[in-house]
């Protein structure tokens, strides 16, 4: 592992306190070129950690509080006429940065949640018959409360499955949380972080996670576990194609943190539940939540070729 990569752990450990997997499982997204869902309770750390992640890295940051009269020009920009060149001149949303933090996704309508398909599909924005590309690297976070909240609008599955992983932070353990009561206010250290890691240096890690080596067992693996969710009756259905490459990708991110070049069956089943548990549903219980549950029977019911 790259020195700048331990400091952007050790800093983030500094501040997200008691949740190192969470944040290996977020870092392991975020090297994947993927985009991450965090789906908890309000005040768990859900935007401290996004905050955490974009300071560490060094990543133009732009934050969109997602509201329910929020319209898609409010993300995307929107063109106004210049009276003095007798033109429009197109104005850049929030979308224009490198990590967009869409904070409380699905309190926004369908419509507006819709506007970041294109940008988290294609890293670009067609607005007004117009495609502008996006800043490279690209990132969308966002966080969203438990859908039996009031005032939510559940994110449609199409919209999920843009999202490479999906993850929670939970309630801190008691040590975590006297660190917590008894420290810093967590807002004074973001605003005091220091990046540790150059755009260079990030892109250059992406690219070494297409290197990481998939031997022929390891996708006769995948294959099996996607295989196993199309014809089990377990599930309304099963993971796509996009689903298993997801899952390769992760699993490359997670064994280039381990300092590997090839991954084991060991790093698939590491991110399983993350890449798998927002895109499974249970026929006798089609709540999202119940999702990373059905990942883990899925480690279980498949076995290791």
């Amino acid at each position: 592992m790259s020195q700048s990569l331990k400091n952007v752990i050790a800093q983030t450990e500094q501040v997200i306190l008691g949740k190192p997997h969470q944040i290996r499982l977020a870092l392991t997204c975020l090297l994947a070129r993927g985009h991450l869902l965090i789906e908890d309770l309000p005040g768990v750390g859900k935007t401290t950690l996004a905050h955490v992640l974009a300071k560490t890295l060094g990543l133009q940051f732009q934050r969109i509080q997602f509201t329910s009269d929020m319209l898609p020009a409010d993300i995307l920009g929107v063109s106004i006429f210049q009276r003095e060149t007798g033109e429009f001149k197109f104005h850049a949303g929030p979308i224009f940065a490198q990590m967009i933090l869409a904070d409380e996704v699905n309190r926004a309508t369908p419509k507006t949640q819709s506007a970041l398909l294109e940008a988290m599909e294609e890293q670009q924005v067609t607005s007004e018959g117009e495609t502008r590309p996006l800043p490279s690297p690209f990132f969308v976070i966002a966080t969203q409360n438990p859908t039996n909240q009031i005032g939510t609008f559940p994110l449609p599955e199409s919209q999920l499955d843009r999202f490479l992983m999906r993850i929670e932070l939970g309630y801190p353990d008691a040590q975590a949380e006297r660190g917590l009561l008894s420290g810093v206010d967590r807002r004074d250290i973001v605003a005091n972080l220091a990046p540790q890691m150059t755009t260079a240096e990030l892109l250059d890690l992406q690219r070494k996670v297409r290197e990481v080596f998939v031997s022929p067992a390891l996708l006769d693996y995948v294959q099996a576990i996607l295989r196993h969710t199309r014809e089990s009756a377990k599930y309304v259905h099963g993971l796509s194609p996009r689903a298993g490459l997801s899952l390769l990708a992760a699993a490359r991110a997670w064994a280039l943190l381990d300092d590997r070049n090839a991954v084991t069956p060991e790093d698939i089943q590491a991110v399983l539940p993350g890449v798998a548990s927002h895109r499974l549903q249970s026929v006798q219980d089609t709540q999202a939540s119940n999702g990373e549950k059905l990942a883990r029977e899925l480690i279980e019911a498949v076995a290791i070729p």
